[in-house]
Order: C-alpha cells, then structure tokens, then sequence
C-alpha cells in the first residue's frame, strides 16, 4: 500500500486544507501547510487581537482614571466631596486613588484578554477545552475552599480600594497596627509607624479603619489653666493667639477655616481646661498643635498667666532609720511620686 493510500484526508471544516488538497491534490502536503501555515497564521492573528484589545482596554481606563484624577465626573471614580472641603485638598488625593484604581483595571483587563486568547488558541490546536474549562472550575472550586483566608484577603482588598478607605501616605489606625501608609496591595497593606517599624496587615483582617488624613483634620489644643485665672481673659488670649498664627504667611495655606474657641473643656479640682480648635490640611494638624502649644506658653509668660499645677502635699513620718521626711507631688492621675526633701 502506498503512501498516498494511507495519508490523511482533510478535514471538511478546514477550508485552508481542502483548499491545499483541490489545488495540488496532494492530502499529506495539505495537511502539513495547514500545520505550518495555516495554525501559526491563526495563532498570530489571536495575538494580534489580543494585544490590540489589550491596548485598547487600558487606553480607555487611562481616559477614565485621567477624568477621574481631573476631578471630572465619572461613572465609576465619582467622588463628591463635601461642601467644607476645599479643592485642592483633595486633589492629591484624588490623584492617587485614580492611580490606583488604574492599575487595577488595566490588570484584570490583561488576565481577562489573555485567559480567553489562550483558550481560543487551544481551541485551534484542536484541543478539547471543553473538559479544561471544567477542570480549571473544579480545581477553582477547590482553591476557593483550601484558600478562603487568601481570597478574603483579595477582596477585601479590592473594596478597600474601590472604597477609598486609605491610601498611601494616609496616617491611619488599623487596631493592631498605628502609622503612616506606605503601600496598598489587593492582599496586605504595609504601614510604617512613629518608631520606624514595618507593619504587614492582611486586607482581610482589618476590621475597622481610623484615617487621619483624609479629606481634612482637626487640631485640638486644650490648655489647662488654674481656678484662680480670668477664665474670659484666657479665652480671648488663646483667640489672639490662633488668629495670629491662622494669619501667618507659613501656615496660610495649612489651616482652612477660622480659629474657633471652644471654651471650658473640663474641670477638675486642680485646674480648668480651656480647648482651642483649627481645621487643617490633613496630615498638618500635629504642626499646628506645636506651634499653638509654643505660642500659648510665650504669650502666658509674658501676660503673667498661669497654667495649672498639680497640688503639691507633704506627707512626714518619723522614719528613726533614716531620719528621712517625704515629700509627695500629687499627679493629674491621683498617684503620687515620693523625692526626698
């Protein structure tokens, strides 16, 4: 028997080889130019459309994030902010979770192209990809259920993002961890806090977030004073005091609203606590609060006002080893550190 007896014939559906075999009547050349034309040639077609779908996904979220980063309204990114709130205040911000939520996409959009490009691809190889699509379901299962803490962790990662619960630079409080974001991932957040120490927190077990920085901040100041002070004359200083540095030219741009005064904050036997407020760029309040607290002490020294000091009680005892008297200062808390007198 021949060669020619025993070669292949072409499949019906496959034109290029049909077309190969009527033209030159040969089923073994037609069946290695549909090998070596004709699946190569798909294939490069595949990813070409791959590449250019590709290209053309993460040019429209480019459009979408630039929009969003602009402050334009988007369907997706719109952020409303609120009507204390100026601008500029938020434009890092906005920035940044544009960035952010960019990046994101563009990576879906990439896995979800090239996942179907490599299906259709083994399609044209002429495998089946039928029982491979309900492996990869089955082995999907399977994973869900062996690494539920891992996909907790992803999306909760996700929402965080989408959520714009903090971002990088943010001052947050994690529970377990305090510090200052230094990066945002789908599975951990790493946060550096006063001390120089890196914290990795799982997305998925962060139950509660407190942001320092977002949007605005608050510096609270409250200054004890003694019961024997002018309590109207305190405030009306502490109102000099912060008006001046709200008008200062190195913190114009740092505290957004006018001073505020709030008055008595507490009283306790020892002294009267008088609290001062300023609306600040987030992440400033700290520096406004040292500068208010060095204002308060230079401004009371030279006006002759006092702040609070703890009531000071002697206690003696007839000590015959030592022949020592005690002498106790009465602290805030009530506790007493004994010196020798």
């Amino acid at each position: 028997m021949s060669l020619l007896q025993t070669a292949p014939t072409c499949d019906p559906d496959d034109q290029w080889c049909v077309w190969v075999s009527e033209l030159t009547g040969n089923d073994w050349l037609a069946q290695a130019a549909d090998w070596l034309i004709a699946k190569p040639l798909a294939l490069l077609v595949l990813l070409i459309i791959a590449f250019v779908a590709r290209w053309l996904l993460h040019r429209m979220i480019d459009r979408v994030t630039n929009r969003a980063a602009e402050g334009l309204p988007t369907p997706m990114l719109k952020h409303k902010p609120g009507k204390d709130v100026p601008a500029t205040v938020l434009s890092g911000r906005r920035v940044q979770r544009a960035q952010t939520m960019g990046s994101l996409l563009k990576s879906i959009a990439s896995i979800v192209v090239f996942t179907i490009t490599g299906i259709t691809a083994l399609a044209q190889l002429g495998f089946a990809v039928g029982p491979l699509i309900a492996s990869a379901g089955i082995v999907g299962i399977a994973l869900g259920f062996g690494a539920q803490s891992l996909v907790t962790d992803f999306l909760s990662g996700i929402f965080m993002i989408v959520e714009d619960q903090y971002g990088v630079g943010d001052a947050v409080d994690l529970g377990e961890a305090v510090g200052t974001v230094e990066a945002v991932g789908l599975r951990v957040t790493r946060l550096r806090d006063v001390e120089g120490t890196v914290w990795y927190v799982r997305n998925g077990e962060i139950i509660r977030v407190g942001n320092q920085s977002q949007n605005w901040a608050r510096t609270v100041v409250d200054v004890p004073v003694s019961h024997e002070q002018d309590l109207f004359r305190v405030q009306s200083v502490l109102k000099d005091v912060a008006h001046e540095v709200w008008e200062d030219e190195d913190f114009r741009s740092v505290i957004l609203e006018e001073p505020e005064v709030w008055g008595v904050q507490d009283m306790t036997p020892d002294w009267i606590t008088v609290r001062v407020t300023l609306k600040t760029a987030p992440l400033e309040q700290w520096g406004v609060a040292r500068e208010m607290r060095e204002r308060i002490k230079a401004r009371f020294d030279h006006l002759g006002i006092e702040l609070a000091r703890p009531a000071r009680v002697l206690i003696h005892r007839d000590n015959r080893a030592a022949g020592e008297d005690l002498e106790t200062t009465g602290a805030p808390d009530g506790s007493g550190t004994p010196a020798s007198s």
